[in-house]
């Protein structure tokens, strides 16, 4: 059984880390924001082409796409120059990937490992209807680790939706860069999910691969940096100047104490009691706290019975709560939406403030360094705050899937600055980017849209037809908000 690996002082990154971190109180954390997705995926590609000694990733997305095939040529790359791999996959969405998987695999320096795999790869559907408890909970963690002194974690999964690649749909996320004492848990996260009895060799799942899966796999690099789009992408990765900043010491980093906020692998398996949940662990950490304001950025929001009335009760202490979610026209889950749509009268009516953001509008919105939008946005941020002090950025989505099915993964900082700015975004940008949902005069819902000084109260919600109506409406009523 593999485990951590402790990079040499000669390490660049373990040398930066020590020059950044010099002089600071040994308790604090150094955290840079990702809000951009080209430095999102830049900061990715960075961090692994420094690394000298170990590489460990876990994500629940990892598609063969050009930042997936980029991301996948350079951990091949770094195991060829002798950095030891592990990359542990959520096996939910690998479809399609098994020979170039199975490639990588059989590196001398590379171990893979699936999550919750599906037994029967070609049929998978299959394997739900004969597994479907086991098959059901996912892995929805995101987190690399380089030469275990910087991590990166957040919302965002692997794919060019994640980071700006000229996508058609493309996500509003964040991610964090951090170096500091909470690397160490993050560390012991992912080695807790790697020994985990959910995770399995890929070697004794996947089909070896074939001659033509370990030549794509070589040539993954050259194939895609030849297509006109890469080109066009990869420029704009080189002029980040996030590692040379890193390296120089100039990267702008908030310190701050952090803790790590993590499901254990046993969730995978159900093995698990509601008071050890994250969703627990984070209402243990906010709820009672709070005394002045509450801020959910959460792209899938279905808060339950238990979260409204939650929700409800932090408002009636005077708290000032809002949320800022996908309207419908820009999310990519008609499910979740109709889940929560049964929730927002309540909330509203106790004093919950609910925005939800527009589609059209989020193009070339920048929501300063934490949110930036792109042409046809959806959020896909997951990110809380209290009273301007303390911010959680993670994986986790306020929603009854994230709270009992998935496993998930988040630091809370306490950074003023960070949850500061985000109390900011909410006083001035997101009400100019989002439809503020409220209760009209005869209780009924209305949505107020901003464009620069006109306002509009539409009546009818957005982007909602008679066919999404129907459907939305057949949604509403079956019996699947646990799963959502």
């Amino acid at each position: 059984m593999s485990t951590p690996i402790a990079a040499p002082a000669s390490s660049a990154l373990v040398a930066a880390a020590g020059k950044l971190r010099a002089g600071r109180p040994s308790t604090l954390n150094g955290v840079h924001t990702l809000g951009d997705g080209t430095d999102a995926f830049a900061a990715r590609i960075a961090l692994i082409d420094a690394a000298t000694s170990s590489l460990d990733l876990q994500y629940y997305i990892w598609h063969d796409d050009l930042t997936g095939g980029l991301l996948l040529d350079a951990l091949r790359r770094a195991a060829d120059r002798g950095v030891r791999v592990r990359l542990l996959l959520d096996d939910n969405n690998t479809s399609g990937m098994d020979g170039l998987l199975a490639a990588l695999d059989e590196h001398p320096k590379v171990e893979l490992r699936l999550f919750n795999p599906f037994m029967q790869r070609k049929l998978r559907v299959a394997g739900y209807l004969s597994d479907f408890s086991r098959l059901n909970r996912r892995m929805h963690n995101k987190a690399l680790i380089a030469d275990g002194v910087v991590c990166v974690v957040g919302g965002r999964n692997i794919g060019d939706e994640y980071f700006d690649a000229g996508a058609a749909t493309g996500f509003i996320d964040l991610d964090v860069v951090v170096i500091g004492p909470v690397v160490d848990e993050v560390i012991a996260s992912f080695q807790s999910f790697w020994d985990s009895g959910s995770s399995h060799a890929a070697g004794g799942i996947l089909k070896a691969s074939t001659d033509a899966d370990r030549a794509r796999l070589v040539g993954l690099g050259e194939t895609l940096q030849a297509q006109p789009a890469a080109v066009r992408y990869i420029a704009a990765v080189r002029e980040s100047r996030l590692l040379s900043d890193y390296a120089a010491d100039r990267l702008v980093l908030d310190w701050a104490e952090a803790r790590l906020v993590a499901d254990e692998p046993v969730k995978g398996l159900g093995n698990v009691s509601s008071s050890d949940l994250l969703v627990g662990r984070m209402s243990r950490t906010f709820d009672g706290e709070i005394s002045k304001e509450l801020l959910l950025v959460s792209p899938y929001f279905v808060p339950g019975k238990a979260g409204l009335e939650a929700l409800l009760k932090i408002a009636a202490r005077g708290v000032r709560v809002r949320v800022l979610t996908n309207a419908l026209e820009a999310t990519d889950v008609g499910a979740v939406h109709a889940g929560y749509a049964r929730y927002r009268n309540k909330l509203l009516a106790g004093g919950v403030q609910i925005y939800e953001l527009r589609r059209q509008s989020a193009a070339g919105a920048s929501m300063t360094r934490m949110l930036r939008g792109i042409s046809g946005a959806s959020l896909h941020a997951k990110t809380f705050a209290a009273d301007r002090e303390r911010i959680f950025v993670g994986s986790f989505n306020f929603d009854p899937r994230s709270a009992i099915y998935n496993t998930e993964l988040g630091l809370v900082i306490r950074s003023p600055r960070m949850a500061s700015e985000l109390s900011d975004l909410f006083d001035t940008q997101i009400p100019a980017l989002a439809y503020e949902v409220r209760l009209g005069a005869g209780g009924d819902l209305e949505w107020v849209e901003r464009e620069g000084e006109v306002t509009r109260v539409l009546q009818r919600e957005p982007g909602r037809t008679a066919f999404k109506s129907l459907g939305l409406g057949v949604l509403s009523i079956l019996p699947i908000e646990k799963l959502l």
